[in-house]
C-alpha cells in the first residue's frame, strides 16, 4: 500500500510496461462550498480492473461523470487513450466516447425500447465505428457474452433487476470500448445475483482484455474484482494498493472501509 498523494511517475506506461489508459491529474470540483474532489489523482492500466472505493458524497460518481464529460471539473487533467478531455471538441469527445463503455448505477435501460431496441441505440448513433457490420449479429454476440440472447425482444419491464444489468452491460460493450466504467454494479442486487455480475465483469476482462475501473462501495465486489484499489478520502487518493495490502492497514481511515 502506498499513500496516494505522493509524487507521480508521467511516463506513458506503469511499473510492469502496460500502456496508462486513463489518467487523473490533480482534478477539482466543488458545489459551493464543498470541495467534493480536491486535488484527486489516478491511473488506469491497460488491461487491469481498477476499483475506487469512498463513503457516500465522497466524490466517486462526480469522479466518473467527469471521466465521461457528463460534468466539467473546475480544474485539472483527463488523460484518456493519450488525449486530454478538456481540449477536445464536440465531435471529437463523442468519438472518444465510442471507446468508452459505461454501465450506469441501475442499469438506465429505455422502459419504452426493446431489449433490441436499447442495444441498436449505440449503434445508429455511431454508425461511422460499425461500419459495414450487421447490427444484428453485433447484438446477438454482446446479449450472448451475458447470457441473454433469448430476452431479444423483450422489454426491460419483463426482466429481473439482474437481467436488467446485464442487458446493460451488453449495451456497454456492443462497440466494443477499449475502457468500461462501472457505477456500483452490484447496487440493489441480491447476493447471488451481485455475484453472479461480477463473475460476469471477470469473465468480460478475460476476454476482451478491457480495462475496467469500478466505483463501488461493496467490500465483497472489490475483493474479488479488483487487481488495484484507490480509497478516496476528503477528495483526494488517500491511498492506493492491492484490496490485502489495504484491507491490513493500520491506517485508521483505510480500515474503516473494511470493517
Amino acid at each position: 500500500m502506498k499513500a496516494a498523494q505522493t509524487s507521480r511517475k508521467t511516463s506513458s506506461s506503469g511499473p510492469d510496461g502496460r500502456s496508462r489508459v486513463l489518467e487523473i491529474r490533480d482534478l477539482k470540483k466543488q458545489f459551493g462550498e464543498n470541495k467534493v474532489l480536491n486535488g484527486f489523482n489516478m491511473d488506469l492500466f491497460q488491461g487491469e480492473n481498477l476499483v475506487v472505493m469512498g463513503r457516500s458524497g465522497s466524490g466517486k460518481s462526480v469522479m466518473i461523470k467527469c471521466v465521461v464529460g457528463l460534468m466539467q471539473p473546475d480544474s485539472g487533467s483527463i488523460k484518456i487513450l493519450g488525449k486530454e478531455l478538456t481540449h477536445l471538441d464536440r465531435p471529437e469527445l463523442d468519438t472518444l466516447r465510442t471507446e468508452i463503455g459505461f454501465l450506469f448505477q441501475g442499469s438506465a435501460l429505455y422502459d419504452s425500447m426493446t431489449v433490441r431496441e436499447n442495444l441498436e441505440f449505440p449503434l445508429r448513433r455511431h454508425a461511422d465505428k460499425v461500419g459495414n457490420r450487421d447490427t444484428e449479429s453485433l447484438i446477438i454476440e454482446a446479449l450472448e457474452s451475458v447470457k441473454l440472447a433469448h430476452t431479444l425482444d423483450l422489454m426491460p419491464a419483463e426482466l429481473s433487476g439482474g437481467m436488467q444489468r446485464r442487458v446493460a452491460l451488453a449495451r456497454a460493450l456492443i462497440l466494443k470500448p477499449k475502457i468500461i466504467l462501472y457505477d456500483e454494479p452490484t447496487s440493489g442486487l441480491d447476493p447471488i445475483t451481485a455475484k453472479e455480475i461480477i463473475k460476469l465483469m471477470q469473465d468480460i476482462q478475460d476476454e476482451y482484455q478491457t480495462s475496467s475501473l469500478i466505483i463501488t462501495h461493496d467490500v465483497d465486489c472489490a475483493r474479488v474484482i479488483s487487481n488495484r484499489m484507490i480509497l478516496l478520502v476528503d477528495g483526494v487518493n488517500y491511498a492506493e494498493g492491492t484490496f490485502a495490502e489495504l484491507s491490513t492497514s493500520q491506517d485508521q481511515k483505510v480500515r474503516a472501509f473494511f470493517k
